[in-house]
């Protein structure tokens, strides 16, 4: 049996509540994934979360094939406020998407949305794979939320949608943004939403239409012209960075 005083080599999502002595079934998958990937014993300790609760140490208390059964035993974070940062971007090929939404789990994403432009490339979503991806990234960052993922929309429609309370930084490759670093700092504690386009960027007639909206602010992030992929964790980066909870010290690790 494992030492129960040094740190869970596992730790799981679950969908389901989480408190003391209450015992949470895990799925086949993560069953699999522990018994016979990872070859977890009886009696070892995974911490849990659920995006509301909280994370908890618990017990490994049966590993049957059709699913293990854990007992919380002591919570070791409470649920905590996390940024409400919105990305959406356009699908790319199915590489680039998937690191796209790993890093906006990292990163702090609260909302990740796929939006379908005029010159998008990839034809429909795998909205399972998206959000497998998403909660395996919350579960090796440690947050305690898993990202909300919206179901894939196109432009036109997001933006006649759009609640007005939030502003929404649309990265323009075109070159007549201004340096996100400088939007930002004239922003403070506002909702905000990044919209990144797909390889080859928006055209002319969709600039004009995210341009005309009032919610709207066309941003830049430099002189070079980045991939979909690179600007959307750039830009992630520079918001945490300036406005969002990187301004918090590191977490110690127990």
């Amino acid at each position: 049996m494992s030492d129960t005083t040094s740190r869970p080599r596992f730790r799981l999502f679950v969908d389901a509540p989480l408190s003391e002595g209450v015992a949470v079934a895990l799925t086949r998958d993560q069953t699999h994934y522990l018994a016979s990937v990872m070859r977890a014993e009886l009696g070892e300790m995974v911490l849990l979360f659920n995006g509301t609760d909280g994370e908890w140490a618990a017990r490994i208390a049966a590993l049957p094939k059709a699913g293990a059964a854990l007992v919380p035993e002591r919570q070791t974070r409470p649920q905590a406020p996390e940024p409400d940062l919105w990305l959406l971007a356009a699908p790319l090929k199915k590489d680039r998407t998937d690191l796209v939404v790993e890093k906006a789990a990292e990163l702090g994403v609260s909302l990740l949305m796929p939006v379908f432009t005029r010159r998008t490339n990839a034809g429909r979503v795998n909205t399972d794979r998206l959000r497998a991806h998403l909660i395996e990234a919350a579960e090796q960052c440690e947050r305690l939320s898993v990202p909300q993922l919206s179901e894939p929309c196109p432009l036109d429609k997001v933006l006649a949608d759009w609640p007005t309370d939030r502003i929404l930084l649309f990265l323009d490759e075109g070159g007549s943004g201004i340096p996100l670093a400088h939007v930002l700092n004239g922003m403070p504690g506002e909702k905000l939403a990044l919209l990144v386009g797909p390889e080859g960027g928006f055209d002319a007639e969709e600039r004009r239409l995210i341009g005309s909206k009032s919610f709207a602010r066309a941003v830049g992030l430099g002189p070079r012209i980045l991939r979909a992929e690179t600007a959307a964790i750039a830009a992630l980066a520079v918001v945490q960075a300036l406005t969002g909870d990187w301004q918090a010290p590191p977490r110690s690790s127990p």
